[in-house]
Order: structure tokens, then sequence, then C-alpha cells
């Protein structure tokens, strides 16, 4: 991993704490970094709220943002994408980090206290499903058998029950807490409506815990986002996932192209139409757009496709025309 980059530990101590992960200008260099069009005439501050799957993405582009802008303090909290949508509907943040499009009850709440936004899709994730690195036989999982493990209801307590060739060996299961977007796009992937899980796992706000979780247990099963796997490689092993058509292995690639199917997914930040009125965080919202390739790359993120990225190159146009830019 890049020395420049963020450790995940560090938003998670923050998190853990209750504050929200306060970042300093820098120096030296970042991947990155590059000029502001402002040419480091902005000051004041930018608040980002949401998602904890994307608030390493958002630390990074602040941390270069920063570089260029230093009078310019980003603030970048992890309450999860329920929690940072409540938030920025009672208009407390300038931005959402969200791990999964924005909800009819989270729209109607922002409508409610006369919260206009714009969406963009900054990166692309591949939901990664993890085992203990003594599970050698769980190479690769259906959709029905993980659904199998994590439906309501379901009693599935050892490996033996999802396959009779597996050992007899407990099923230990950690992954994301309710108010966490992974949790929303998980439920909905596998057992095929949002929400629906077995309540006896271990669920945690923190991908962190679920590594510990997994690592510390033969039989543990967990998922989170792919860039959380990358840094916990040496102590996780990926499970590949069939969709249906056949087994695939989470990648930049797979995700880019669709092919892993169900589990991969857009990323977003939500800004909202008051605070771009700031030049400070139009200015953000722009850097993070224009650089957003880079940034993903240096995150550890999965960079957009062609496609997306085009359409987001659009979407920035359209705001720069909108905001006078």
């Amino acid at each position: 991993m890049k020395s420049s980059i963020v450790s995940r530990s560090t938003a998670t101590v923050s998190l853990l704490l209750g504050t929200a992960l306060v970042l300093a200008a820098c120096g030296g260099s970042n991947g990155a970094s590059g000029s502001s069009k402002s040419g480091g005439s902005l000051s004041g501050s930018v608040r980002v709220d949401g998602s904890s799957t994307v608030a390493p993405l958002s630390t990074v582009a602040a941390e270069a943002f920063q570089e260029a802008e230093p009078g310019v303090k980003v603030t970048v909290g992890t309450s999860g994408t329920g929690g940072g949508f409540e938030k920025f509907c009672n208009g407390e943040t300038d931005i959402s980090d969200a791990s999964r499009p924005i909800k009819d009850k989270e729209k109607a709440a922002c409508a409610a206290k006369g919260i206009t936004y714009d969406e963009f899709t900054v990166a692309l994730d591949a939901l990664t499903v993890v085992v203990n690195k003594q599970n050698t036989w769980a190479k690769c999982l259906t959709v029905d058998q993980l659904k199998k493990m994590w439906e309501p209801g379901s009693k599935v307590a050892n490996w033996n029950q999802i396959d009779p060739s597996f050992p007899d060996e407990p099923l230990k299961l950690f992954g994301a807490g309710t108010d966490s977007g992974t949790f929303d796009y998980f439920t909905a992937a596998i057992n095929g409506k949002e929400g629906a899980s077995r309540t006896d796992y271990s669920p945690s706000e923190d991908d962190n815990i679920t590594v510990t979780g997994v690592a510390g247990s033969k039989g543990g099963l967990g998922y989170f986002g792919f860039s959380y796997f990358e840094e916990n490689a040496d102590k996780l092993t990926a499970v590949q996932v069939d969709g249906g058509g056949g087994c695939v292995a989470p990648s930049k690639e797979a995700a880019q192209d669709g092919s892993y199917k169900p589990l991969s997914r857009p990323l977003f930040i939500y800004p909202s139409a008051a605070a771009l009125k700031r030049p400070e965080v139009l200015g953000f919202v722009e850097y993070y757009v224009e650089n957003n390739e880079k940034i993903a790359d240096e995150a550890l993120f999965i960079p957009l496709n062609a496609e997306q990225e085009k359409a987001l190159q659009a979407k920035l146009e359209a705001l720069k025309a909108k905001t006078g830019s």
C-alpha cells in the first residue's frame, strides 16, 4: 500500500472516539495532488459525513485538496450511509458520502427541510466476501449459498450445512451494522430485499472489527468493501462469487465490466445545493470529480469505467454551468 494513503485504522480510532476525522493540510507529495483553479485563494470549511466505505476515498480527496487550498479545512465523519443522510437532511453537513443511492424516505426528509442536492458517482466497489486464511474449502460460493447463510431466520451454524463436502466447522458471521449502506446493498443483492438479514451475527459499522473477527475464527465469514480486503489480504481470503454465470473473483476489472455479480456497486457523494454556493465547497467538489481516477487509485478504490467517467464529467460541466464557475 502506498505510504501516502491514510490508514483505515486512523479513521477507525476517530470513529471509536466518536469524533470526525479532521484533516489538516499536510506537506509532502500525494499521488492525487494537483493545482487548484483558485490557486490557494479559498478559505473556510467543508463538512463531509456518511459511509464508512466511502470515507477513505473522501479522506484522500480532502488531503490532496487541502495541499492546494491550505486555507480550507475539510472534516470527514463516518456515521454510516443512513446516519450521514440523516445529518445531511438536517442541514448539519455539506456533503454526504454514500455507498448506495439515497432512499425515497431520505429524499422526503431532505425535501421537508428544503435541502436539495446533486449526486455524483465517484468510484466503484466490489463488495467482498472474506473468510479466514485457514479456510481451504470455500473458494467459491453461490448467491444461493450466501443467502442460506444470511437470510432472515437462518439457523445455519456450521459449514457442512452449506455443502456436505464442507468440513464440520462452526460458521461465525461478521458483517455491517444496520445503519450502513453496505448492509443495505448486501442484503438486497443476496437476500432479495434491502434490510432482510438474520440478526444473530456480529454487526459493526467498523470494518476493521470484521477483519479482526474473521481473521480470528477459522470458520469466520464476513463482507465489506474491496479496498478493505486489499489492505488486509495478508490476513484474509476473498471468496469468488457465482451470481449465475460462474465463479468470479472481486477485482477492478470485474467491477468495471459488470461481471462481478451481484456485488459490484457504485459509490457516491451528495453535495447540497446550498453548500455549493460557498466557493470552498464548490471548489472541493470540482476537485474531487475532476481528479476522481487519481483519487480512487490512491485510496485503493476501483475507478469508473470509460462510460461512467464520461457521464460524471458531463454532470460536472452541468454543475459548472449552473453555478457559473
